[in-house]
């Protein structure tokens, strides 16, 4: 077989799982980049909302329900939690 027929053969296969497959676009989930994202520490969190302890927002981010990230490494780490993602979760728990 040559390399002429073995690309030939793979773009009919490609083309055949193209028709079978309905490829959906997915949204993006980075923002734009013209928009900054706040991002703030466990305390900062506690700062922003009466009520709300470290302990309860690091139970939170254990449980993943709120989206973080971990500068630095292993626990020592800082977590850091969107803003808005925070106010979110707020809104959809009340």
């Amino acid at each position: 077989m040559t390399m002429r027929n073995k690309q030939e053969l793979i773009q009919q296969v490609v083309n055949l799982l193209s028709a079978m497959i309905e490829v959906e676009e997915l949204p993006s989930t980075t923002p734009p980049s013209n928009e900054q994202v706040e991002m703030l520490t466990i305390k900062e969190c506690a700062q922003q909302v009466s009520g709300l302890s470290e302990h309860t927002i690091r139970q939170l981010v254990l449980q993943n329900k709120l989206p973080h990230i971990r500068t630095g490494q292993g626990k020592r780490g800082k977590i850091l939690v969107p803003k808005s993602a925070l106010l979110e979760y707020l809104k959809t728990a009340a």
